[in-house]
């Protein structure tokens, strides 16, 4: 097999084979420490202060003309550009940018690009079940998601709800959001959906995207 790892701005290696074989084989994978610390503290605190400088809309759902403002989901976002300057930002881009690469070597994926945005919940805010597919684009094809929360508890609440079985009728499973963790999947084939919690929620959400 090829070198599936990579190296961060911090010179810290990923092995990324665990997270390319859970794909292969399920589709999706939860990775946690995906990325360390002190990179999440970092991002975290560029998240707060960008959001406090007034650049986070709330969320919508579809695409384009077709975009709408929904009760469904009570989070708020700010999209990144493709090179952001803040070195945080960047180190976090260029561990997806490792990660498409990777996938597209072994899984041969075709994946052109990330899109990815900062997400901030306020407490008791929520996301219901959905997929990552718009209806009118076919495009995003592998959702990324990493979590930007420091000493999590349960009690905090906030899981991811997943639906593994492509039908999504089966037993979902719930994963709190850790700092730090990865949370990958096919973008159209999982289920999922965002539990309120008790806490602000931070996450870096992004979908590889073929042509």
């Amino acid at each position: 097999m090829a070198d599936t790892t990579a190296a961060s701005a911090n010179d810290r290696t990923v092995d990324l084979a665990p997270v390319l074989d859970a794909l292969a084989t399920d589709g999706w994978c939860v990775r946690p420490d995906f990325l360390p610390a002190p990179l999440v503290e970092a991002l975290a605190r560029e998240c707060r202060l960008r959001h406090a400088t007034g650049g986070f809309h709330s969320a919508g759902m579809g695409s384009g003309a077709a975009r709408v403002v929904s009760e469904s989901r009570g989070d708020q976002v700010l999209w990144l550009e493709a090179h952001d300057p803040h070195p945080a930002v960047a180190d976090y881009q260029g561990q997806m940018e490792a990660l498409r690469l990777s996938v597209n070597r072994e899984l041969f994926m075709g994946l052109r690009d990330l899109e990815a945005h900062f997400a901030l919940y306020p407490p008791g805010a929520r996301y219901l079940r959905h997929l990552d597919r718009f209806r009118d684009d076919d495009r995003r094809a592998l959702t990324a998601i990493v979590y930007l929360n420091d000493a999590w508890e349960a009690a905090d609440g906030g899981q991811l709800r997943f639906w593994p079985d492509a039908e999504g009728t089966g037993p979902a499973l719930e994963f709190f959001p850790l700092g730090g963790t990865l949370v990958t999947f096919l973008s159209d084939r999982f289920w999922h959906e965002v539990l309120p919690a008790r806490r602000e929620r931070l996450a870096l959400t992004g979908w590889f995207r073929r042509r």
